[in-house]
């Protein structure tokens, strides 16, 4: 983990860089493409997917990186039970909330990342989500646990 985290603190910075590099490229190329999309909203659509796709990509370049809490608090438990509660007390405020009629509806999906329960298992954000209402969905571990809000479907 500590080698880990020495190849974070070289290859994270540059990352950032890249990132911003490719931002910077699709909003420069997207001042001039303004003028086609005004007429064609297929180029837009496009263009933003493919800006998405390329944010997203070298976003995961940075995937294995490892923060220094992450180092601090390895192989301690409580640090990513505490993490997973708050993250799912988080999403289960959100979906509770009530409904405004003047503001979008509150979700009723979510995704807990690897990096907050790493150090406990997906079997703990399952507990833990199971017991405030939620319900699991089709998940891949190894990126994350998907859940549903199963009140969502007794409001509407």
């Amino acid at each position: 983990m500590a080698l880990r985290f020495a190849g974070s603190i070289v290859w994270f910075p540059l990352v950032c860089v890249l990132w911003g590099a490719v931002a910077a490229a699709f909003i420069v190329v997207g001042m001039f493409a303004e003028v086609i999309t005004a007429f064609s909203n297929t180029l837009e659509r496009g263009y933003l997917g493919a800006m998405d796709v390329m944010l997203n990509r070298v976003a995961r370049l940075a995937s294995w990186c490892v923060s220094w809490p992450e180092l601090r608090h390895e192989g301690d438990a409580g640090f990513y039970k505490a993490r997973v509660d708050k993250a799912v007390a988080k999403w289960t405020a959100r979906a509770s909330a009530p409904v405004d009629p003047n503001k979008p509806r509150p979700p009723v999906e979510c995704a807990i990342g690897l990096r907050a329960y790493r150090g406990v298992g997906g079997w703990y954000v399952a507990e833990v989500a199971l017991a405030q209402g939620w319900e699991l969905r089709p998940t891949d571990v190894r990126k994350g646990v998907r859940l549903w809000w199963s009140a969502a479907s007794k409001v509407a």
